[in-house]
């Protein structure tokens, strides 16, 4: 890893649940040492990508990011055309809707839409990691990711979220030559006990996913009208998606049928 990823890899660790980080924490986390932490925080400080706040001087993410995300959202707005696919998705099927996409070697929240139809429902964070191997958005990601990706992420620790986790690399290629089959990925209990989750990838220009679109419910809410709605109405919005950001999924995607 060089240099300027090293840096940039910093800025992975913050999150909703982790706006500000100390020095120490940060070495913690990152597993470098604490003075190149510092160097590269300083640099990224003075590039503005980090600024300190309050009494341990401890850093948050600063003004250039916010920058930098409003120039993507000009060019590719995924976010302002997710929050109507969102919504329309999670009227149709009356569940908790959500976009995650690839960044870098993490997939991350960027959106949800929650229906007002059931009191309880599954509640998501902006900006929340989610784990490729244990959730369905993961697993649409890599079915359709290349080879390099794929082999990257299984060789990697597989967390145990639940007791329910699935963290052998064979048994989940075999999922993600499932998903390939029927174009849709599903987990039930991979990341969060108790929720059923379904996910469809989203495609770029260049036919390779940057997310996927998902939709949560609890376990005990998925009857078999469920079961029949939500691939069907995902299907239609994940290709909508696609399509409005300019995207294409390869000729392999297969063509939605219903069974």
């Amino acid at each position: 890893m060089g240099t300027v990823s090293k840096a940039l890899s910093l800025l992975a660790h913050f999150s909703c649940d982790k706006s500000e980080i100390g020095l120490s924490d940060l070495t913690r986390l990152s597993g470098m040492n604490k003075a190149t932490v510092f160097r590269m925080m300083s640099e990224l400080q003075q590039s503005g990508f980090v600024e300190q706040t309050g009494a341990d001087r401890s850093y948050r993410l600063g003004p250039q990011v916010l920058r930098l995300a409003a120039l993507r959202e000009a060019a590719v707005p995924i976010l302002s055309v997710s929050r109507q696919v969102l919504r329309d998705l999670s009227d149709e099927v009356g569940e908790t809707c959500h976009l995650s996409l690839v960044q870098g070697m993490q997939l991350n929240s960027l959106s949800h839409a929650y229906s007002p139809r059931h009191a309880t429902k599954v509640m998501l964070e902006d900006a929340e990691v989610l784990a490729f191997h244990a959730t369905a958005s993961g697993l649409a990601v890599l079915a359709y990711s290349n080879t390099a990706f794929i082999d990257a992420i299984l060789t990697s620790p597989l967390s145990s979220h639940t007791p329910d986790t699935i963290t052998q690399p064979g048994k989940i290629r075999a999922q993600l030559d499932q998903v390939r089959t029927c174009g849709i990925a599903e987990s039930i209990g991979g990341f969060e006990a108790e929720v059923h989750s379904h996910a469809v990838p989203v495609f770029g220009p260049d036919c390779q996913p940057i997310g996927a679109l998902a939709v949560a419910a609890p376990a005990s809410r998925m009857t078999a009208a469920q079961k029949d709605l939500i691939p069907q109405a995902l299907h239609r919005a994940g290709a909508s998606l696609t399509h409005s950001t300019g995207g294409m999924p390869p000729a392999s995607y297969p063509v939605f049928t219903k069974t």
